[in-house]
């Protein structure tokens, strides 16, 4: 008993000490990042592949070198530059405790931009994550800290825009915070998904998972074909719908979701914040294979298991019904944005039961709770618990070997099932020559064609061994082909076209580019690499870069499986 009161009284004050650390935070105390008419590319909480959306994506009018502002006082605390992610990112942590984040940018302030440039010099790199001295970049609200840009893995120009609780990694929806966004138009509702959950459950007498249409009556939302649906067994609804807001095409996450069976809430989330680390549980939130299969984002309003994630106000037995009374139950969504704009969905099912014939399991059942394993001469997987977010009747087999191949293509399942984590795969090699040992890898492929989608992996006492994140055809490939260099900047006759800038096409075609190094005249400089176009560009830098002569310029290019590619140029400049 005493250890009983000891404990309750730990808790409480576990509790207490972090709900002092989660005091509300003034709804004025941030002001925008531009000073610009706000219309929203992606709001917070989108669901993302394996991500949410951190933050919300603000439109730039279709430009780049718009002046962006920091939200509040405080000081530069990291600043980031990377091929892809946010690109060119500021980090500004407060005084309340919490950081912002302003992502995909195309420049720094001048002594920003001259402090993070000196530091990839001296390290000779362009990606650089570095975490800067506090108060050595002092900013005040309002402050112009960079412009807007198009960098890392942006699809347009904007800025992203977050607000953390620093210490607790706890991302918030920025949208709490009266950012000057326009928005009364009301979530819109595309279809309805039923999943068959138990063994002996139906669907319109299907063991498979139906989809309904709907369409608008009114404010709210009803079946395109007004029917009571039969179903059987216990089963699981899913919700296809998005938000929009004012002025603005794009099609955005919602805030909030309310699932009733018989009047009674089984079901509903709030997206005022989510942890960071549980971010990829966002795979098991939505239904992933619907996903993977058409890229229709569906959310999956009963839980996975497996599914961790802490965003969730009401999950009454995961939010799955068991209907088996032969009566007709009433199932009602309510569907709302930050700004209040709601609406929903009515529909009837009917519990009708249909008996099935029972069905062997195709393959070996794997436990979402404990560790799995394939293990025999040939390869060896393994998904540690917590990999998965449910019970899954995994299927392996051994294909032919393709001539391209140095192994048998293995199917390791398929690509329709979410793995939370990497997990660890081996196959042998087969008749695989000792100079090519270096050059192996782990392909995930397409076993009729042969196209391969992605490698990782290294050679190792006669097995190729790495992690995969994705499941489906696996087999070894070799790359032996060095990475493309194409130059963009010279005419045939060797003269700059560009006065200010040199640009490289650089591609490779397999492993990937790992390393790139251009040096002018012996020294390194600085050239900076845009990943989702594949160029590499150097400014000519007037404090470091001697005008007015001739010059020698070399570029290596190297991929993951050290092939290397060179190229060599006189110009004058």
């Amino acid at each position: 008993m005493k250890h009983f009161l000891n404990t309750i009284f730990f808790l409480v004050l576990v509790l207490s000490a972090c709900s002092q650390s989660l005091d509300p935070i003034d709804p004025d105390y941030y002001a925008a990042p531009v000073k610009i008419p706000i219309f929203l590319a992606g709001n917070f909480a989108e669901l993302r592949p394996n991500h949410f959306h951190a933050g919300i994506d603000i439109k730039t009018q279709g430009r780049t070198g718009l002046p962006v502002y920091a939200a509040a006082d405080g000081f530069i605390s990291r600043i980031a530059i990377s091929p892809s992610g946010y690109g060119n990112a500021l980090y500004i942590d407060h005084p309340n405790g919490t950081t912002t984040v302003y992502g995909h940018l195309l420049s720094y302030s001048p002594k920003i931009a001259e402090y993070i440039r000196k530091i990839q010099y001296e390290k000779e790199q362009f990606a650089i994550d570095q975490i800067v001295p506090m108060n050595l970049f002092p900013v005040k609200k309002g402050e112009q800290i960079a412009k807007s840009g198009n960098s890392g893995s942006s699809g347009g120009p904007h800025v992203h825009f977050e607000i953390r609780r620093t210490k607790e990694e706890i991302i918030l929806n920025p949208l709490m915070f009266n950012m000057p966004v326009k928005d009364k138009i009301r979530p819109s509702i595309q279809t309805i998904m039923i999943y068959p959950v138990s063994n002996d459950a139906s669907v319109t007498g299907k063991q498979m998972p139906q989809k309904f249409d709907v369409v608008q009556a009114g404010i709210a939302y009803q079946l395109k074909i007004n029917q009571i649906i039969p179903v059987y067994g216990k089963i699981g609804f899913g919700l296809q719908t998005v938000d929009m807001l004012d002025g603005n095409p794009n099609k955005c996450g919602i805030y909030s979701l309310k699932l009733s069976f018989d009047n009674q809430l089984v079901y509903s989330f709030t997206m005022d914040n989510f942890v960071q680390s549980e971010s990829r549980y966002v795979n098991s939130h939505m239904d992933y294979a619907l996903a993977i299969r058409s890229g229709q984002r569906l959310y999956r309003t009963w839980l996975e298991p497996g599914n961790k994630l802490n965003i969730y106000d009401t999950v009454e037995k995961r939010g799955i019904l068991k209907v088996t009374d032969g009566k007709i139950h009433q199932v009602n969504y309510e569907v709302s944005d930050v700004y209040g704009n709601s609406t929903s969905l009515s529909f009837k099912v009917q519990s009708r039961e249909i008996k099935f014939a029972s069905s062997e399991p195709k393959g070996e059942l794997f436990k979402y709770n404990k560790k799995n394993k394939i293990e025999n001469d040939e390869l060896e997987f393994s998904i540690p618990e917590g990999a998965l977010y449910d019970d899954v009747d995994f299927q392996y087999l051994k294909r032919s070997t393709l001539p391209k191949f140095y192994s048998p293509v293995y199917q390791i399942h398929n690509s329709f099932v979410a793995l939370h984590f990497a997990c660890p795969l081996r196959i042998k090699a087969t008749n695989l020559p000792i100079r090519l040992q270096n050059k192996v890898m782990l392909a995930q492929v397409d076993p009729t064609s042969g196209k391969i989608y992605s490698a990782t992996g290294k050679y190792a006492d006669g097995w190729v061994e790495g992690n995969i994140r994705v499941l489906g055809n696996y087999a070894l490939a070799v790359d032996t082909i060095a990475p493309k260099i194409v130059p963009l900047i010279f005419n045939e006759k060797k003269i700059l076209k560009d006065a200010n800038v040199l640009r490289f096409k650089i591609t490779d075609n397999l492993a990937g580019v790992e390393t790139f190094r251009g040096t002018i005249d012996g020294k390194w400089v600085l050239f900076e690499y845009d990943l989702k176009n594949n160029l590499i560009s150097y400014t000519f830098d007037k404090e470091r870069f001697q005008f007015n002569k001739n010059h020698s310029l070399k570029l290596e290019v190297t991929d993951y499986k050290d092939n290397t590619s060179s190229y060599k140029v006189n110009f004058f400049k």
